[in-house]
């Protein structure tokens, strides 16, 4: 489905957080949050807003998003239990055509990156194949808490911009 600004703005609050709820991972909270802002200009005046939301949210909020990722080729992948999205970003990168080899490095990183951020590994799959996500925890592991979090809602916001493009493409 696709629509445009203008099919969007006279939207209701109920319809809007439906189509624009998914662009966040299970966080229908920020659609519902900026709704008061509508109108909205444009895509990119609807993306800023919806990034706003993010940033003003606090540091509970803004975590229990990042929290709200799945795992890279993670158990709900391999249940099939990946939102549609994901599962479209996830096999996209190959994720869902690892070797054993590869499942069990995928494994390994997301469970030293959980051990030490207590959160999961964030990155926009859709613009890394796995190569560059293996290169990625490799060098994020190294990365404080504090600037993991910020590195995570750039993900999530790059994400984010790539799924409304898919909803609004013009």
């Amino acid at each position: 489905m696709s629509l445009t600004i203008s099919q969007l703005n006279p939207l209701g609050r109920p319809e809007f957080v439906r189509l624009i709820g998914p662009v966040f991972e299970h966080s229908p909270w920020i659609a519902e949050m900026t709704f008061a802002k509508k109108p909205f200009a444009n895509r990119e005046n609807l993306q800023r807003a919806l990034c706003e939301t993010v940033k003003n949210s606090g540091a509970e909020k803004q975590l229990a998003l990042i929290c709200a990722h799945p795992d890279l080729a993670g158990t709900f992948a391999l249940a099939g239990q990946l939102t549609k999205e994901s599962t479209h970003e996830q096999a996209g990168a190959g994720l869902n055509q690892l070797s054993p080899a590869e499942m069990d490095r995928f494994q390994r990183q997301n469970a030293a990156y959980k051990n030490k951020f207590g959160f999961p590994f964030v990155i926009c799959a859709r613009l890394n194949k796995k190569e560059a996500m293996h290169a990625g925890f490799e060098r994020r592991l190294q990365n404080s808490r504090e600037q993991e979090i910020k590195t995570a809602l750039e993900e999530i916001f790059k994400i984010a911009e790539l799924r409304l493009r898919d909803l609004i493409p013009n």
